[in-house]
């Protein structure tokens, strides 16, 4: 039996004790000790990988993919996030006693593209006492590294090998393309016959999800260009004046919590994206269309954490890219009515937010979750809690292949962009599948029926964090 599947089976007869009133065994019973504790969960948590885990699948090639392993070498001292928050100024050394690893920091610079970090404060106790009690044979920690760093010079052969249009090229295109079709969107807007107008929204749609979904993603990532600096310029402009969101909080919420600790329980989970007070029906066909509202006000209950001249500068991008689309809809469009634009605003901007939530959900929720005291090595872990969907036309283009039918690729070498993750995606399914390792794959519409009929299950009665160690 492969390692993953013993784990999987100790979490799972862990919760069933739990489910079934029994005081958990002793060897469960130190694994749950540390969900006990304080959340981890705190806007500081950096590495992705606990302390005791090698680093020599990294140092072979998995820098290539992993955009939240830190390098002190190439940081920037002085721009850290400290609790979500953007500080000036160089960050304090610490003191490691020897022998010991100084485990991952809680520090992380703003929107540095490859996401290197710097040194910071100590990692939460929670993570260190779940890495001593953590016990993995040395041999077996040393193969499972052996493969992701086997799989990273595979594909790093492959990125070698590609071409600046592969790398960067094609995406950036497609990106260019949607800004190039967005004036006969907003002209379409003028006719007063339907068809012309419906094809305005349809093309308003498309473009600002292109833009605020796929160029977000790709530049938060910094897969949109390899220079550092010109990253940050496109992550500010797609994240906070094309989608109205904060680029620090979309940063460290996205790479260092979602892509570092992927379906670890309480840090990656994906449980933002939980509703428990509405119904299946509501959640998944009626509230995305609100989410073109909800996100600039989520935007700004999360300025009150920043330091003002990071504030200033978000609450001016999102009042740019709000105002410069209202202004073209009267002035361009002829819209004659500030609601009648505003209305417009909306539909354009929840064109496509069903599917957005949707994918959001599908992928990762449903799939095993694990303590961070007791998930497997990163190859596995990815291969695990991440799904892959079909490919499909209109998704593909808005969304971008990792998204949609690379996930798993992409969770795996996440500073890719969506074209070399669709390169590099027959290499990834093959290797996993030779190496017997799951690689998941579902269609849409099945994933909208298992959660349409176990909604509650998923999404609602969720054990409780103490109670929860692994699920599959």
């Amino acid at each position: 039996m492969e390692p993953w599947q013993e784990m999987l089976m100790e979490n799972q007869d862990l919760y069933q004790e739990r489910q079934k009133g029994k005081p958990p065994s002793e060897a469960g019973a130190a694994r749950t000790e540390p969900l006990q504790k304080d959340s981890p969960l705190n806007h500081g948590v950096e590495q992705p990988e606990p302390p005791g885990e090698g680093r020599n699948a990294q140092e072979k090639g998995e820098k290539l993919g992993q955009g939240d392993t830190p390098s002190q070498e190439t940081a920037d001292p002085t721009q850290q996030l400290q609790t979500g928050i953007s500080r000036a100024g160089p960050p304090e050394q610490e003191v490691t006693p020897k022998g010991q690893d100084p485990g991952p920091t809680l520090n992380h610079p703003v929107l540095d593209g490859d996401g290197n970090t710097s040194g910071g404060e100590e990692m939460p106790r929670v993570f260190q006492r779940g890495a001593k009690e953590e016990v993995e044979p040395p041999e077996e920690g040393r193969r499972e590294e052996a493969l992701m760093g086997e799989l990273s010079e595979m594909v790093q052969q492959v990125v070698k090998r590609s071409s600046w249009w592969e790398r960067h090229g094609i995406d950036d295109c497609i990106i260019a393309l949607n800004f190039l079709i967005l004036p006969a969107g907003f002209l379409c807007l003028r006719s007063d016959n339907a068809l012309p107008f419906l094809l305005g929204i349809f093309i308003l749609g498309v473009v600002h999800h292109s833009v605020t979904v796929k160029g977000s993603h790709l530049a938060s990532h910094n897969a949109l260009t390899e220079s550092k600096s010109w990253g940050k310029v496109w992550a500010i402009f797609f994240l906070e004046i094309c989608s109205a969101f904060t680029a620090e909080q979309a940063y460290y919420n996205h790479v260092k919590l979602h892509h570092g600790y992927t379906n670890v329980i309480k840090l990656g989970d994906s449980s933002t994206w939980k509703l428990p007070f509405l119904n299946r029906y509501v959640y998944m066909f009626i509230a995305p269309i609100a989410i073109p509202i909800l996100t600039p006000l989520v935007a700004l209950g999360l300025l009150k954490d920043v330091e003002l001249k990071t504030a200033l500068r978000t609450l001016c991008c999102m009042f740019l890219g709000l105002y410069s689309h209202y202004w073209l809809l009267v002035n361009v469009s002829g819209f004659q009515s500030v609601w009648s634009a505003l209305i417009c605003m909306l539909i354009t901007r929840s064109l496509l937010a069903h599917p957005y939530i949707h994918v959001n959900i599908f992928q990762h929720i449903g799939l095993p979750m694990f303590s961070a005291d007791k998930k497997p090595k990163r190859i596995h872990l990815m291969s695990l809690g991440v799904l892959n969907l079909p490919r499909n036309a209109l998704l593909d283009w808005s969304f971008g292949h990792s998204i949609i039918n690379c996930h798993v690729e992409h969770h795996l070498f996440p500073n890719l962009s969506d074209n070399m993750c669709l390169k590099i995606k027959p290499i990834v399914s093959q290797y996993l599948k030779k190496k017997k390792l799951p690689y998941n794959e579902d269609s849409y519409m099945s994933r909208l029926r298992l959660f349409l009929h176990r909604y509650e299950e998923l999404m609602v009665n969720a054990p409780p964090i103490t109670e929860l160690v692994g699920i599959q």
